[in-house]
């Protein structure tokens, strides 16, 4: 059989101009019969209150979907997404395969970011595991699933670098560090792909947003980002680069600019550092209309020189903007776009889809229904030890874990609302198939009364219905719609009425757990300060309910630790582990890097996270070698339970030619350990992980002190010094 390579040229000798281009394009299937306004001005419509949901909903009624197949048969579209379902899939993988002149198959994608219908925790949820093995076989099942249903390209993973809670697309990473981001992606390219991605249920992962998109000026979404080229390299860089070189088949760039170019047109990072640097073979994808978007960024004066820009720079494929198939046949005529440039792009995608096995096997999708690989026993299973795996035990003054036994109050109205457990980004997602905290309570034949927000109930009042409970569950946070894309805040508190809740329930006396649901690091100041018990859920995905209460009782003890450090207040934003000293570091003294209002530290740092029993570190040895610097740390299980402990290793450079961060993140690793059982645990820190891009960007390893730090959080005190 042929080689790819050689397929690839085979097959593009035959096309003519206006086939390539065809290939070029992404898009989805329109919306038209009820409504003279495009689908989107529609939805602004809907959000701006010109017209209501109600109106929204009978419009949309009497709407139905052109799947553009004219279009398809002449070889115009190379790629669908917002199709829905195998069988509309083989619909139009039919017409491309049989009905155009030169058969190409369709790549079908779609924002398969935490799980297709088996919803597991969000990203930034799931990355408080600390595990990658993990991380790769939840996206395994998302693979099969997706795949199952006619979709062969996911748009994930999200490796964008987010120090920033008020900025909502922060659920959808791994949190602030570039190695736990890059860790994060690699496993989910793995995942995704498999070793072999053309196999019938392998999807292509899409790493994004290329690049520092977690750094948008004020934590707004599609913001400016403004930052120096060695900041760019040593703590964005490194996630996208990681899951680049675990085989990624295509990358997205993101929506913003940086230092005034646009990413969608920046020949730096498609080209020189994408392809040449790093040696990308995949495809390149726009994220929805970004290339059209240059026009409003004044990068180009219209759709045709936004083209032509982000065609030369590298930007293979336009999703959804229609940009190249408008203007590129003109462009490339008039010698404005070079066909190498179009050549490269249409080799790039037809390679992903040969790597794809969409050549030879056009009709993967499920024959049988696909309701059939939905939600398997097995799936649930993973999702319920995903979501275990990803809580976060923030406080707990003796109240935890709860005997079986005694009566539950479960408050407030997300404890029992099956569609807000499966955050941001589940498209695909049905609300019964969730679990909500209520729904575990009556399987498990749990007694209980449920209080609404406001703690009304059915059965009788608050007052009195109180007097029968022994504890509190307070579910509060934020609703599923509260974080994510276009959901950035510059008020990161609970509202008034789950602060008022709390506040009646502590006046009872009787312990009160809060188990908070978020898509981002919220200001839990005044909960720390008066709640005795926290449990961090973040949105956990379809066994929500069953999850909680597996730690609730003690069944499973707490092990996640947080990727994202907790502010005072938004106030604080952005606030990381890894910031650098300022010369006058923030301290008691006045004239000091500090705040007048709030404490300089987050409630909770990065790598926090408590157990049911306790951990003591000891014993901290650290050596230079000709890797790097080999490390040993001693951990004992200190209490009377078994657990699993995550063991962070940091490291810092205390004196360089550019200031260095006060940690570093160097590797971490996850053990269990008996009561009274002690392990000794061994990092490398390899030689260049101690690097950094000088003033004349120049990667250099200094000679000196290195500090060497390990744990159980950020924040630990066992320190070791070797000398480089």
């Amino acid at each position: 059989m042929k080689d790819i390579e050689t397929r690839v040229r085979d097959l593009m000798d035959k096309m003519t101009l206006e086939e390539k281009i065809g290939q070029t394009r992404q898009c989805g299937p329109s919306l038209v019969g009820a409504f003279e306004v495009d689908f989107s001005e529609l939805l602004n419509m809907m959000f701006d209150g010109r017209i209501s949901k109600e109106k929204f909903d009978e419009l949309m009624a009497g709407a139905h979907q052109d799947l553009k197949e004219d279009d398809i048969r002449a070889g115009k579209i190379g790629s669908f997404n917002g199709v829905k379902g195998a069988e509309q899939v083989r619909t139009i993988q039919k017409i491309a395969v049989e009905e155009s002149r030169l058969g190409i198959p369709l790549i079908i994608g779609s924002d398969v970011i935490h799980g297709y219908r088996t919803v597991t925790p969000i990203p930034l949820g799931e990355s408080c595991a600390w595990e990658p093995s993990l991380w790769e076989r939840t996206a395994r099942i998302s693979a099969e699933e997706a795949a199952a249903d006619g979709i062969k390209w996911t748009f994930a993973p999200m490796v964008d670098v987010a120090k920033d809670a008020r900025w909502g697309r922060i659920s959808e990473g791994a949190g602030e560090d570039a190695l736990l981001n890059g860790l994060y992606g690699a496993a989910k390219v793995r995942g995704f792909q498999t070793d072999d991605p053309s196999a019938k249920d392998s999807i292509a992962a899409c790493v994004k947003h290329f690049a520092a998109y977690g750094a948008v000026e004020a934590g707004r979404d599609y913001n400016r980002v403004d930052m120096s080229e060695q900041k760019l390299r040593e703590e964005y860089l490194p996630s996208y680069k990681a899951s680049v070189e675990a085989g990624a088949l295509t990358v997205m760039p993101a929506f913003n600019d940086i230092s005034g170019v646009p990413c969608s047109c920046n020949s730096m990072l498609l080209t020189d550092i994408l392809r040449k640097e790093w040696g990308f073979k995949g495809m390149t994808i726009s994220d929805a209309n970004a290339i059209a978007e240059l026009v409003n960024h004044g990068a180009a004066a219209d759709n045709a020189e936004a083209a032509a820009k982000a065609m030369e720079a590298g930007m293979d494929m336009d999703m959804t903007s229609e940009a190249y198939i408008e203007n590129l046949a003109e462009l490339i005529r008039s010698g404005a776009v070079s066909e190498e440039a179009l050549d490269r792009a249409v080799a790039d995608i037809l390679r992903v889809k040969f790597e794809l096995g969409l050549f030879d096997d056009p009709y993967y999708m499920a024959e049988d229904d696909p309701e059939n690989h939905f939600l398997k026993p097995e799936y649930r299973t993973l999702a319920r030890e995903a979501a275990q795996k990803s809580i976060v035990l923030l406080k707990n003054e003796n109240v935890l874990p709860l005997n079986r036994g005694i009566r539950l109050g479960i408050c407030g109205d997300l404890a029992g609302e099956r569609a807000e457990m499966t955050g941001t980004w589940s498209i695909n997602a049905v609300g019964d198939d969730c679990v909500s905290i209520t729904d575990a309570c009556e399987a498990q034949a749990l007694p209980y009364t449920w209080f609404k927000t406001d703690l009304t109930a059915e059965s009788g009042s608050f007052e009195t219905l109180a007097k029968d409970c022994d504890v509190f569950i307070a579910a509060i946070g934020e609703r599923k719609d509260e974080s994510g894309e276009a959901a950035s805040r510059t008020s990161i508190e609970l509202p008034a009425e789950q602060i008022h809740m709390l506040e009646k329930l502590i006046a009872t006396g009787k312990p009160v757990i809060a188990v908070v649901f978020n898509g981002r690091p919220l200001a839990l100041t005044w909960v720390n300060d008066n709640v005795p018990a926290i449990l961090e859920a973040w949105h956990p995905g379809v066994e929500a309910g069953n999850a909680i209460l597996d730690l609730v009782f003690g069944d499973v003890n707490p092990s996640a630790k947080l990727t994202a450090s907790f502010p005072y207040n938004a106030g604080m934003c952005p606030v990381y582990y890894d910031h650098i000293n300022t010369g006058r570091p923030g301290g008691r003294g006045k004239f000091t890097s500090k705040y007048l209002d709030a404490p300089l530290t987050p409630v909770y740092p990065f790598g926090y996270g408590l157990s049911y029993t306790t951990y003591e570190y000891s014993d901290l040895q650290a050596e230079v070698t000709a890797e790097g610097i080999q490390v040993c740390v001693k951990v004992t299980n200190t209490g009377a339970c078994a657990g699993d402990e995550i063991v962070q290793c940091y490291f810092r450079d205390p004196v360089a030619e550019r200031v260095r961060p006060v940690r570093k993140l160097a590797a971490f690793d996850k053990i269990t350990l008996q009561p009274g059982e002690t392990k000794a645990v061994s990092f490398l820190i390899k030689k260049e992980q101690l690097g950094y891009w000088n003033s004349k960007m120049q990667f250099v390893v200094d000679s000196g002190d290195i500090e060497v730090y390990a744990g159980g959080c950020s924040t630990t005190e066992l320190k070791a010094v070797v000398t480089i």
